[in-house]
C-alpha cells in the first residue's frame, strides 16, 4: 500500500549499499521523494522478479531525485 506524500516514523537500520554495509535512518530521507519496497521471501522467484522491475526503472527514479530502499522481511 503506498501512502504519497505522508512522513515515516522515526527508525535506525543497517543498509547494504553500493557494496558495503552502511547506516541510515529517516534523518537521511527527511524532505526527500523515496520509496520503501518492501518485499518477502529473498530465495523465491518473486523476489528476482520484483525487484528486477525496480532496478529496472531505478536510474530514472534517480534523475527524478528519487531514492529507492528495498527491505527484505525474510526471517
Amino acid at each position: 500500500m503506498g501512502v504519497i506524500n505522508s512522513e515515516i516514523k522515526p527508525f535506525n537500520a543497517t543498509a547494504f549499499k553500493r557494496g558495503e554495509f552502511v547506516e541510515i535512518s529517516d534523518a537521511d530521507v527527511k524532505g526527500k521523494w523515496a520509496i520503501f519496497f518492501f518485499y518477502p521471501a529473498d530465495f523465491t522467484f518473486v523476489c528476482p522478479t520484483e525487484l528486477g522491475d525496480v532496478a529496472d526503472h531505478y536510474g530514472e527514479l534517480q534523475k527524478m531525485g528519487v531514492e529507492v530502499f528495498s527491505v527484505s522481511t525474510d526471517t
